[in-house]
């Protein structure tokens, strides 16, 4: 069965009563998107109080660093001991990728790389074995209410072929709704990252039970 983590991003006011609400639901994991304003348009607002609300989940944390400066954001939210930490491939040519993932495993956090829509799979081939997750991305990274692109299936389909060999899992974020989740399952998807058809609606469960899991 397809697992699914549930993000916040579009939600603008009451978010630590939203966080709170999602703990309730049977969603796999709670999918926290952090963001510097730089790697992408958009900045996370006041990361101690996201702090004080995240510690407070009864779910595991799924969180994606959409930053330039990984180091310090992974610093920052490691003390909630999430199950994944996910950052950006596309960052190779300024961050040494192999020691950050090697530091994460050894705080005994799983780790995962994401891949932008314009980016290929074989920018992950020299990682694939030290990776826990890999998050494709099936919007532009750090906006929520986008839609899918459905070039996206062909990514899952190709890091499937991968899986033979190593051990990750796949991750699929962006656009994600009743039809597309069963697309993503069809294709090979391990993990579905839902955010604005969960939380646009007042009932979360009735929101999760409708995708194709």
């Amino acid at each position: 069965m397809m697992k699914v983590s549930v993000s916040y991003l579009s939600i603008s006011n009451n978010v630590e009563q939203a966080i709170q609400k999602l703990s309730l639901t049977s969603t796999d994991y709670i999918h926290v998107d952090i963001m510097d304003g730089v790697f992408v348009p958009n900045k996370t607002v006041d990361d101690q109080l996201h702090l004080s609300w995240l510690k407070k989940s009864k779910k595991p944390l799924d969180i994606h660093f959409m930053v330039e400066n990984v180091s310090y954001y992974m610093d920052l939210y490691k003390k909630l001991k999430p199950s994944y930490m996910t950052f950006h491939v596309e960052l190779k040519n300024q961050v040494d990728l192999l020691s950050v993932i090697k530091e994460l495993h050894q705080e005994g956090i799983g780790v995962g790389l994401s891949l932008k829509p314009e980016t290929e799979v074989e920018e992950l081939l020299p990682y694939l074995k030290f990776l826990d997750l890999i998050l494709v991305m099936s919007v532009e990274p750090g906006r929520g209410g986008q839609t899918f692109l459905p070039s996206t299936l062909e990514k899952i389909e190709v890091l499937k072929q991968y899986q033979k060999e190593y051990h990750f899992v796949i991750e699929v974020d962006g656009g994600i709704n009743k039809e597309t989740s069963y697309q993503c399952k069809q294709a090979g998807a391990d993990i579905v990252v839902a955010g604005s058809y969960i939380t646009k609606e007042n009932d979360y469960q009735k929101q999760l039970d409708q995708l194709c899991l």
